[in-house]
């Protein structure tokens, strides 16, 4: 009776341990596909700060605030510039997107006669240092604007 007593209380163990491991397994598992694949180093972090002082935080902003009463017109009928902090909508949009609206400019993007005062920035900036500026701005949001936009960007 003892003896297998034993032997349930070996096997309870070794399937404690057994479940402990697949669940750390799973749980790695779920962290490495939730990592952004474009995950940006502090480097490419840092440049995309940099370049958005220089060319992005006269309209959008140096703290990403974007344009006071963004979301109403000015005389012009164009919209201001919108804030690229969690207070804005940068975060809903994908990755492909947020580089063609800066790479080409807003109103090439939308189409239909949309007018706007963003203008694209493919003469001045390169393909990396606009993935710099999006990995800045990306990287200034809380978990839960970062993985709504890190979902919307995944390929269905």
């Amino acid at each position: 009776m003892q003896l297998m007593r034993n032997e349930l209380r070996n096997i309870l163990w070794l399937g404690l341990l057994l479940g402990g491991l697949i669940l750390a397994i799973l749980v790695g598992w779920h962290q490495v596909r939730t990592v952004s694949p474009a995950a940006a180093s502090a480097e490419v972090i840092e440049q995309g700060r940099q370049v958005y002082a220089d060319q992005c935080a006269s309209c959008h902003g140096a703290q990403l605030e974007g344009q006071p009463d963004w979301k109403t017109p000015l005389p012009s009928g164009r919209l201001p510039a919108p804030p690229h902090d969690a207070g804005g909508h940068t975060w809903h949009h994908p990755d492909d997107i947020l580089f063609r609206i800066v790479r080409e400019g807003t109103a090439a993007i939308v189409g239909g006669g949309y007018e706007s005062d963003m203008p694209g920035f493919a003469d001045l900036l390169s393909d990396a240092e606009i993935r710099a500026v999006l990995a800045y701005i990306k990287s200034t949001w809380p978990e839960r604007e970062r993985t709504y936009q890190e979902n919307v960007s995944q390929p269905h």
